[in-house]
C-alpha cells in the first residue's frame, strides 16, 4: 500500500461511481492542483481566516426566515465534518453496514451555535479538522478507494473525505453571497 499516495491524489481521483451525483456541487468546488489533504491542510486555515473576518454584527444574521445565520453555519461545517469522515472511516475499514442519513436542520438548535463565541467554534472547528487529518494520514489508497453504502447510494472513503472541503467552500460562497 503506498501511503504516499493520499499527498498526490486530487478530486479527479475520483470516479463519479463513487458517489451519489447530489455529491457533485461539493467535490466540483474544489481545485484540481491540491492533494486531498492539502485540501484539509489548507483549507483549515482559510475556513477559520473567513468566519474571523465576518463582521460581528452579521454573525448571527439571516437572509430571509428559517435560513441559518453564520454562527450556525460555521457549526453545520463541523457537524458534516464529523458525519462525513465518520462515514469515511468505517467505509475505509471496510465496514458493509449502510450508513444512514442525516437530518442538517434538526442537528443546528442542540448544537447551541448561537450561544459559542467565534473562539469557540474556531476551536471546535480545529480540533475536528486535526482529528480529519490525523485519521487521513493513517489511511492507505486501497482503503480510501473502497467503496460502502452512505445515505442510500454508493460511497467510497475518499469521496467522503473529498465532500468536506467542497462542502466548506459550498457555505463559504454562500455566505459571501447572501450575507456579507
Amino acid at each position: 500500500m503506498d501511503k504516499n499516495y493520499i499527498i498526490i491524489m486530487n478530486r479527479l481521483a475520483i470516479n463519479i461511481s463513487e458517489y451519489d451525483p447530489y455529491y457533485k456541487r461539493y467535490i466540483e468546488k474544489l481545485p484540481e492542483d491540491r492533494s486531498l489533504l492539502n485540501h484539509f491542510e489548507i483549507g483549515k486555515r482559510e475556513v477559520m481566516e473567513f468566519f474571523l473576518s465576518i463582521p460581528e454584527d452579521k454573525l448571527q444574521y439571516r437572509y430571509a426566515p428559517n435560513k441559518w445565520n453564520c454562527k450556525e453555519i460555521y457549526q453545520h461545517l463541523i457537524d458534516t465534518e464529523r458525519i462525513f469522515m465518520h462515514r469515511c472511516f468505517r467505509i475505509a475499514r471496510r465496514d458493509t453496514t449502510p450508513l444512514a442519513g442525516f437530518d442538517q436542520n434538526i442537528y443546528i438548535n442542540p448544537s447551541g451555535a448561537n450561544q459559542k463565541t467565534t473562539h469557540k467554534l474556531m476551536t471546535e472547528f480545529m480540533i475536528n479538522r486535526n482529528h480529519s487529518i490525523s485519521l487521513l494520514e493513517s489511511l492507505t489508497n486501497e482503503d480510501l478507494k473502497y467503496i460502502g453504502n452512505a445515505n442510500g447510494g454508493p460511497m467510497s472513503a475518499r469521496a467522503a473525505a473529498f465532500v468536506i472541503p467542497g462542502h466548506n467552500i459550498w457555505h463559504i460562497d454562500i455566505i459571501k453571497e447572501r450575507y456579507l
